[in-house]
C-alpha cells in the first residue's frame, strides 16, 4: 500500500508554497470525470497550449481531452478503433490513444500518481528537494513535465539510445538529464544510477516507476474507468469484451486490465513483450526497437497472479508497420485495400510501441478464434509525434519507400499469427512472479515477506492499494481548501 503518514510540518510549507504559485491539484475524480473540474480551470484552458507550462494544464491528465493542440476542453475518450480490414483478425481491436496527453503520452498520469500523494501528505518538498525520474522513455519525460508544472526541480533518466526527439525536448523542461548506457532493455543501468546518486547527499526523492505503486493505481482508477465507458457504448446487443493487452513496460499500464477484470469477469489481461527480449515467456534477454516497454526483470508493480497471456512480438514488425502507416505509399496501399481513408489518415496517432501492442492484440484475438461480436483494448502510450526522426532513420537505412515495399508489409500484417503466444496456468504466473526476487531482492533491496504478500495475500495486498484512492482524493481535496483559492469561475 502506499504510505499516506502526514507530515504535518512540511505540509504545512507546501501549502504556502502552493498558495504563492497559485496552484491547485486535481483529484482523481476530474481525471476520471472532467465534467467535475473547476470552471475556473476550464476558463484558463481554454487559451493555453497543450504542452504549456501552465499549471492549469495539470487538469489535462485525463483521457477525455479534446483533440486540440490550443484550447481544448474535455470530450469523448480519446481512441481509435481497428477494424478486420485493416488488421485480418476478425475481432475489433480498440486501441486508446495517448497523443492528447500534455507531453504527448499518457505517462504524466502514471507520474502524477506518484508524486501527488508524497506532496499532500508532506512526505516532498517541492521547495528542496529533487524528483528523480528513471526511465525508459516517457515517464522521465512525463515526471519532469509535472515537476515544472509544480515548481519543482526535476532530474531526468533513460537509456542513451531512445529517440532524438525525447531528448531535445527534455533538454528544455528538466533541470538535469541523465542518460544511461544501453538501449529500450537496459534497465539495470538505470536502477544503478539511482543507486549512485542516492549515495550523493544530495535531497532526492527518486520515485522509479517499476516499483511505486501510485504507477498502477492511476492507470486502475483512471484508465480502466476510460475504458469501461468506451466499452459501454460498443458492447450492445450480444457484443462481448474480450480482453486487455498491453506491453510489460513499468507494469503500470497492465492495472487497467486488472480493473476490467472485476467489471467483465470473463475478461483476459495479456502482456506484451519484444521477441527480441523474451523475459516473460522464456527468461530471455538481449535489446530490442520498441521504444517505452522495458525488459530483463519484471517490475514489482506488475500483479503476476492476475496475468492471463504472455505475447511476444517481432520488433521488425512494427518497425515495418511504422513506414506502411505514415509513408504515402503505404497509406496509398492501405485505401486501395478497403481500409477507411479517415482511419488511414490517422494512424499516426500509434507510435511504435503502440504498433507492437496492436500486433500482440492481433495475435491474441487469432489465438482466441474471436469474432466479430468481440471487442479487444489496447494502448498506444504515444504516436508518431516522437518518432519522425525513426521513419528518417529508416529511410535512410532501408531506402525510399514504393509501393512493392508497401505490398510486402500488408502481407506481413496480414499474416500476423499464433508464433510466441502462451496461455498461462497458475504455475506460469507463479513463475513469471518468482522472477521479482532476483531483481527486488537481491538487487534493489526489497522485503521478502511483501513480495510473498504480493503472491499469498493476494487480494488484500493489490485490493488494498488500488481502494486507496479515495483517501487520496480527500487528503488533495483538503489540501486545495487549506491552499485556498477561488476557482469558481464566477
Amino acid at each position: 500500500m502506499l504510505d499516506l503518514t502526514v507530515d504535518s510540518k512540511t505540509l504545512e510549507k507546501n501549502v504556502a508554497f502552493f498558495r504563492e504559485k497559485k496552484i491547485i491539484l486535481p483529484t482523481f475524480a476530474m481525471m476520471k470525470d472532467p465534467g467535475k473540474v473547476p470552471a475556473g480551470i476550464k476558463a484558463q484552458l481554454k487559451s493555453i497550449g497543450l504542452w504549456d507550462l501552465h499549471a492549469a494544464n495539470l487538469f489535462r491528465i485525463t483521457w477525455n481531452n479534446e483533440p486540440k493542440d490550443v484550447g481544448g476542453l474535455y470530450g469523448p475518450v480519446n481512441h481509435i478503433v481497428l477494424p478486420p480490414e485493416l488488421t485480418g483478425c476478425r475481432a475489433n481491436i480498440i486501441m486508446l490513444t495517448g497523443r492528447w496527453f500534455p507531453t504527448g503520452a499518457h505517462k504524466v498520469g502514471a507520474t502524477y500518481g506518484c508524486l501527488v500523494p508524497r506532496l499532500v501528505t508532506g512526505q516532498f518538498d517541492p521547495a528542496r528537494t529533487k524528483a528523480v525520474w528513471p526511465s525508459t522513455g516517457n515517464y522521465c519525460r512525463g515526471g519532469a513535465y509535472i515537476s515544472a508544472l509544480l515548481s519543482c526541480k526535476a532530474i531526468a533518466i533513460l537509456p542513451e539510445e531512445m529517440s532524438k526527439e525525447r531528448f531535445e525536448w527534455l533538454y528544455s523542461i528538466a533541470g538535469e538529464v541523465i542518460a544511461t548506457p544501453g538501449c529500450e532493455s537496459n534497465v539495470k543501468e538505470i536502477f544503478d544510477k539511482c543507486w549512485e546518486l542516492r549515495k550523493s547527499g544530495e535531497d532526492l526523492s527518486i520515485f522509479n516507476q517499476f516499483d511505486e505503486m501510485g504507477n498502477p493505481l492511476w492507470h486502475y482508477t483512471v484508465t480502466g474507468s476510460a475504458i469501461e465507458g468506451i466499452l459501454q457504448k460498443y458492447l450492445t446487443g450480444d457484443k462481448k469484451f474480450a480482453g486487455y493487452v498491453s506491453s510489460s513496460g513499468s507494469g503500470g499500464t497492465l492495472a487497467a486490465g486488472y480493473y476490467l477484470k472485476k467489471k467483465f469477469p470473463r475478461s483476459k489481461v495479456t502482456v506484451a513483450e519484444a521477441l527480441q527480449c523474451p523475459t516473460l515467456l522464456q527468461n530471455g534477454f538481449g535489446g530490442h526497437r520498441i521504444e517505452g516497454i522495458g525488459d530483463k526483470h519484471v517490475p514489482w508493480v506488475h500483479d503476476c497472479k492476475e496475468t492471463d497471456f504472455v505475447i511476444d512480438v517481432d520488433d521488425e514488425i512494427p518497425m515495418r508497420l511504422l513506414r506502411l502507416f505514415n509513408e504515402d505509399a503505404g497509406r496509398k496501399a492501405l485505401k486501395a485495400k478497403g481500409v477507411d481513408p479517415a482511419l488511414v489518415d490517422s494512424l499516426d496517432l500509434l507510435g511504435i510501441s503502440g504498433i507492437g501492442n496492436m500486433t500482440a492484440a492481433i495475435k491474441f484475438a487469432k489465438y482466441n478464434e474471436l469474432t466479430e461480436n468481440d471487442y479487444v483494448v489496447s494502448i498506444a502510450t504515444d504516436s508518431m509525434q516522437l518518432y519522425k526522426s525513426r521513419v528518417a532513420e529508416l529511410a535512410e537505412e532501408r531506402g525510399a519507400y514504393n509501393e512493392m515495399n508497401a505490398e510486402r508489409d500488408l502481407e506481413l500484417l496480414s499474416g500476423v499469427g499464433l508464433d510466441y503466444v502462451k496461455e498461462l496456468n497458475y504455475y506460469d504466473r507463479k513463475t513469471i512472479h518468482n522472477l521479482k526476487y532476483y531483481t527486488w531482492i537481491e538487487q534493489q533491496g526489497k522485503d521478502l515477506p511483501e513480495l510473498n504478500s504480493q503472491w499469498d495475500d493476494h487480494d488484500n495486498y493489490w485490493e488494498g492499494t488500488f481502494n486507496q484512492v479515495d483517501q487520496i482524493d480527500e487528503l488533495i481535496e483538503d489540501f486545495n481548501d487549506r491552499v485556498g483559492i477561488d476557482l469558481s469561475g464566477k
